[in-house]
């Protein structure tokens, strides 16, 4: 066995097995850890496919920001109160499983509809970005990542100054919610 092939196993073993944990954990917080170690280990896989970009896109935004956000929600929550609610009952349990099937029904629908549309756009961007690779006929590996960042702030701006503002209005949200009268940490 390569020492290649030992690294990809070992991690796809981690991702699954921090994957699982995120499940069977009873803690909320247990879990967010273990889905930060699973987004650490998708990091590590693209940096061995030498898909560095996409890699420190990975822990700057899911591993960074994204586990922020979630740890934000779960001060919201009384942990203990949350967990004997969310644990009780064989008619809730079978309403969560029936609503778990619907929504996963509906993604995998929606995936499948809007991929035509979705790949043939991603294709146009990537023969934009080959053909200014062959023009400019640089052997520069940052080439590559400078043409993609071009697309991607000119053509995509509005998708990420939505999401920043996104993120900045529920944080703030979170934070106010976790101080409100009601809250688990709320102000004196």
């Amino acid at each position: 066995m390569t020492p290649d092939v030992f690294l990809f196993w070992f991690l796809a073993l981690l991702i699954i097995g921090s994957g699982l944990a995120v499940l069977l954990f009873t803690n909320p917080i247990y879990s967010a850890l273990s889905l930060a170690m699973t987004m650490v280990g998708v990091a590590a896989i693209f940096i061995t496919l030498h898909a560095y970009f996409i890699a420190g896109v990975q822990l700057i935004v899911y591993a960074g920001a994204v586990m922020v956000l979630f740890v934000m929600v779960l001060m919201l929550f009384d942990i203990k109160a949350e967990i004997q609610a969310f644990s009780s009952g064989k008619i809730s349990g079978a309403i969560k499983l029936i609503s778990v099937g619907l929504l996963s029904g509906l993604i995998v629908g929606g995936i499948i509809m809007g991929q035509k549309s979705f790949v043939g756009e991603l294709s146009k961007d990537a023969v934009q970005v080959a053909e200014a690779q062959k023009v400019k006929k640089s052997t520069s590996p940052d080439a590559a990542t400078k043409e993609l960042g071009m697309v991607l702030f000119s053509k995509h701006i509005f998708g990420f100054e939505a999401l920043g503002v996104l993120l900045t209005v529920i944080a703030v949200g979170t934070v106010a919610l976790a101080r409100s009268r009601g809250g688990t940490h709320h102000a004196k």
